[in-house]
């Protein structure tokens, strides 16, 4: 079986399992965050933390919720990291340095996993499991909640009310990512990840030497690390190792928890508004978006397109040959076009179109499908900004879902919008004015690609990076943890600023003028209006790094 037609089997069958796990997946997380009972462990959680579950909020009260629970989350991180010599299991390993830990906690905290790091010779296990693993759970919850926060405020009429933060994420947490990692879990033990709370095997390698083998608590920290779009890996080299990443099938496994909730939350979107055919048409563009992102990666990838690689027939350079060019090529692909940031291969490496193709994935915003609730919030912003320019286009008030799209909501889906690019481009500039972009391996078009890549990835909350660059300096550290602040609670402020409106509207029913949103038609213009948008933003940076690299 050639290269070629192998890859085409492992996306088809991924996208198969994604398909058949929709609709029950889906409705299963609508059960969840519509159902008005609580599980015993969840009333005690709620006493424990002084929660009356029976109470909603306000888009104001709610963002504040989730601000201060990132903010306490953070400063606990933080001394976790700063503290880890005196804690069990520490190894016998130092304290972060200050500019180390605070880039580390951000980075946990707003679901980035930015990892300037080698996991295995700078954290213990203790900070693994009850730091970092902890915020690989929350964070994903947060995520998820904003996003159904959201589908409340289509939902929802004549009121200023979008549900309990409180409770939505202890349901999250407890019903839907503790279950499937516990199972995902023991299926990955079974594949061979490690599961253990070894500080290190000594073995003598093949030339007489000496190595210490370094074990841990991995495949608990595996699974939640993709199912909630994290990305931090236990290991340097992340789902390279095959301690975390052993076989294809377990690969394959990986990619598909990484992309199932942001696929099934749009059967949510549609089961909430009373319209399924709505969130239809969402997870098509998000469908049509991934397709054309990894058969792009692919194409690049097993085009070898370089005098190296085409000189020796293939793009090996920085990819595991347990994988080979497809496997690795459909994982970077995916984790980029959701907010995971796990690598199994060296972006730095890949062919320069290759190698553009996971930066364009962050720049669409992580919407196909994106980042556990990040991607469906983002999409939804893609949308009304659609059905905005198609009402301007026909002379009449843009309707969405029953709701009228005003200036108010237009001003805060821009707002959104205007986020990440802002960031991106600004940071990358500074670099570059203040001569830290000398910390890159390379100069010209690729040493641009390695900045921008690094910023983009911070400003998306992605966390992968593109490597090459050395990041661990505290100019570094600082710059990319704003990135990494801002990227993440700003858009989260305006959509949930918007989520209150559209909650506070009367409902408008449809009318012979009304854009059916549902259909095709609905489904090309999203795609269209997402692809221009990033290319009128980023073409200019594209055009100086990986473009002008790879023509």
């Amino acid at each position: 079986m050639s290269t070629t037609t192998a890859g085409v089997i492992f996306v088809l069958s991924l996208a198969a399992a994604l398909a058949a796990v929709h609709r029950p997946f889906g409705d299963y997380l609508y059960r969840v965050v519509s159902g008005t009972r609580h599980l015993k462990i969840e009333r005690g959680l709620y006493r424990l933390v002084g929660v009356n579950p029976a109470t909603e909020q306000s888009w104001g009260v709610y963002a504040r919720a989730v601000l201060a629970f990132s903010a306490v989350s953070v400063l606990f991180l933080y001394a976790f990291l700063r503290l880890q010599h005196h804690l069990w299991l520490s190894l016998g390993l130092d304290p972060v340095v200050t500019h180390e830990a605070w880039n580390t906690a951000v980075s946990f905290v707003t679901n980035t996993n930015w990892q300037w790091y080698s996991g295995e010779s700078t954290l213990g296990h203790l900070v693994q499991m009850s730091g970092l693993a902890v915020q690989n759970f929350v964070s994903a919850a947060v995520g998820i909640a904003v996003a159904v926060a959201l589908v409340r405020g289509f939902a929802r009429s004549r009121t200023g009310e979008l549900g309990n933060f409180w409770v939505d994420l202890t349901r999250i947490t407890v019903r839907v990512l503790l279950p499937i990692s516990v199972l995902g879990a023991v299926v990955l033990m079974l594949g061979g990840v490690v599961q253990n709370l070894s500080a290190g095997t000594e073995i003598t390698t093949l030339t007489g030497g000496s190595q210490t083998i370094t074990g841990g608590p991995v495949a608990s920290q595996e699974v939640i690390k993709e199912l909630g779009t994290n990305g931090g890996g236990f290991y340097n080299v992340n789902s390279a190792h095959p301690f975390e990443n052993p076989t294809t099938w377990t690969n394959w496994l990986e990619i598909f928890l990484l992309l199932v909730i942001p696929f099934s939350l749009p059967r949510v979107f549609g089961r909430m508004v009373g319209q399924v055919r709505q969130g239809y048409a969402i997870v098509a563009v998000m469908a049509i978006l991934a397709l054309a992102s990894i058969t792009l990666t692919n194409v690049f990838e097993l085009s070898g397109h370089g005098t190296v690689p085409q000189a020796v027939g293939a793009a090996m350079e920085g990819k595991e040959a347990r994988f080979d060019v497809s496997n690795s090529a459909t994982f970077a692909a995916a984790t980029t076009l959701t907010s995971t940031g796990a690598v199994n291969s060296f972006h730095d490496s890949y062919t320069s179109l290759g190698g553009m193709m996971p930066m364009v994935n962050m720049m669409f915003g992580e919407v196909a499908p994106g980042g556990v609730g990040a991607g469906l919030y983002g999409l939804l912003v893609l949308a009304l900004i659609t059905v905005f320019v198609a009402g301007l286009m026909v002379g009449r008030t843009p309707e969405y879902v029953g709701k009228k799209i005003g200036a108010r909501e237009i001003q805060f889906a821009s707002l959104y919008f205007l986020v990440t690019p802002v960031l991106v481009l600004i940071g990358t500039a500074a670099a570059f004015a203040t001569g830290n972009n000398s910390t890159a391996l390379n100069v010209g078009p690729h040493g641009l690609s390695e900045v921008l890549y690094a910023f983009t990835s911070a400003s998306n909350n992605n966390g992968s990076a593109f490597a090459g660059i050395t990041v661990s300096t505290p100019w570094w550290n600082t710059a990319l943890g704003l990135c990494m602040l801002l990227g993440r609670f700003l858009p989260i402020i305006f959509v949930l600023a918007l989520a209150g409106s559209l909650a506070r509207q009367h409902p408008v029913p449809a009318s012979e003028g009304t854009l059916p949103t549902h259909r095709p038609l609905f489904v090309g213009m999203v795609v269209g209006v997402t692809v221009i948008l990033v290319a009128l933003t980023f073409l200019p940076a594209l055009a100086l790094g990986p473009l002008a690299e790879g023509l």
